[in-house]
Order: C-alpha cells, then sequence, then structure tokens
C-alpha cells in the first residue's frame, strides 16, 4: 500500500474497527448498553493504551498499530498513534489536527467534519448518545458483554461500531467496519477513568515549518 495512502488511512482508524463477533453463537444478555451508559454517566476523562489491527476485506491482516489516547467529555481527545510510526489525532471541540510526524504535516478539519457519529463521538461526546447511534445488545461471549452501535447518520463513513465490556463494565474492545470493507480490531489496557489531565491538553500548535493543510 502506497506509504501516504497508508498514514491517511490511519488517520481515520477511529472510524474503522474489526468486528469481532462475524458469525459467532452467542448467549442472549442485556448489560452491554447499560455498562455503556453508566460507563459516560460516570466518566469525564479516560486515559488508556491501546493496540490495533487492520483487516482488508478478506480478513487478512495488513497492518498493527498501538499508541495512547486521552479524552475528556464533551469533545475533546487525543489519539496518538507511537507504533509502526508517529501520528497524532487531536480534537478540542471545535477543530481537529491530523499531525504526521515523519512527514511534518498537519491537516485541520471542522470538528463536526471530522468526527460527526464516529467512535470518538461515542465515547468522548455528549451524554445524548441515542440522538445519534441506535444501541443493541449483541449478548455474551468469552465474558465479555458486547453491543452495537449504528450509526442514524446514513452519510456515515462506516457501517457500525461494536464495544465489549467485561463483566465488571469495564471498557475492553472496541471494532468496526468500513464501507470499503476493511475492518480493524482494537483492545484497551491500562484503562483509568478520570485521570486529572492538564489545562490546555487537547490544543494543538504545528512545530515551526510544519506544512499546515486547512479543510
Amino acid at each position: 500500500m502506497n506509504r501516504t495512502l497508508n498514514r491517511t488511512r490511519v488517520s481515520f482508524l477511529i472510524f474503522f474497527l474489526f468486528v469481532l463477533l462475524q458469525g459467532t453463537p452467542i448467549v442472549t444478555w442485556a448489560a452491554a448498553v447499560d455498562n455503556l451508559k453508566t460507563f459516560i454517566h460516570e466518566t469525564q476523562t479516560v486515559r488508556a493504551n491501546f493496540s490495533q489491527t487492520l483487516y482488508d476485506k478478506n480478513a487478512r491482516a495488513i497492518q498493527n498499530s498501538s499508541g495512547t489516547l486521552e479524552f475528556e467529555r464533551p469533545d475533546k481527545f487525543r489519539w496518538i498513534y507511537q507504533a509502526p510510526y508517529e501520528q497524532s489525532i487531536i480534537g478540542d471541540g471545535k477543530q481537529v489536527w491530523f499531525y504526521d510526524h515523519d512527514l511534518n504535516q498537519v491537516t485541520i478539519r471542522q470538528f463536526n467534519v471530522a468526527i460527526g457519529s464516529s467512535p470518538a463521538a461515542l465515547l468522548a461526546g455528549n451524554t445524548a448518545i441515542e440522538e445519534n447511534f441506535e444501541l443493541l445488545n449483541l449478548g455474551l461471549q468469552d465474558d465479555i458483554e458486547w453491543m452495537e452501535a449504528i450509526p442514524k447518520n446514513k452519510d456515515s463513513a462506516f457501517e457500525f461500531i461494536q464495544l465489549g465490556f467485561s463483566l465488571t463494565g469495564n471498557l475492553q474492545f472496541m471494532a468496526l467496519r468500513d464501507n470499503f470493507g476493511q475492518t480493524t480490531y482494537l483492545t484497551f489496557s491500562d484503562l483509568i477513568k478520570n485521570p486529572s489531565l492538564p489545562d490546555g491538553f487537547f490544543k494543538f500548535v504545528p512545530p515551526e515549518g510544519t506544512d499546515v493543510i486547512s479543510e
């Protein structure tokens, strides 16, 4: 895959995550949607590590990556890729900065245009999640409670989001499929609820000499 195109796709991996439960029998359960609502109600800020794998439409793994994320409700987040190369996606509720460290290039988009009905909006948005998503319980598999969030906006860049919670209500997995048939599977670790985050943490100032593109 062309390196520039590959990095553009990584910029949108908060939109494109893997569906784990495809074709797998599950036991009926009704707690995952409640877990999401409780998570959003009780959690103002979050810090976590993540790892993810991107799959093509034939379910072949084509990229592994990892990094860190923080968010503060409503509408502020930092999604930092550390491997296989450095890239930062930062939103302050008004703008989103997509910064490629190696290319020394940042793309700036308006928040509502860049995020819309995305996983970032689902986790870091306001508490009125059912205005933008249809929420469905999927069931229990291997001690993970699964739910699905289907965007009500038909122009969304993806088909659905799936979230997996432990039996104690901790968010552990996130998954979705994009409209091109590519999917990605994301695992959270060391997730901390309500950490103290510095002032100005969700603002981004491009380094001197950075190529800045506004859209």
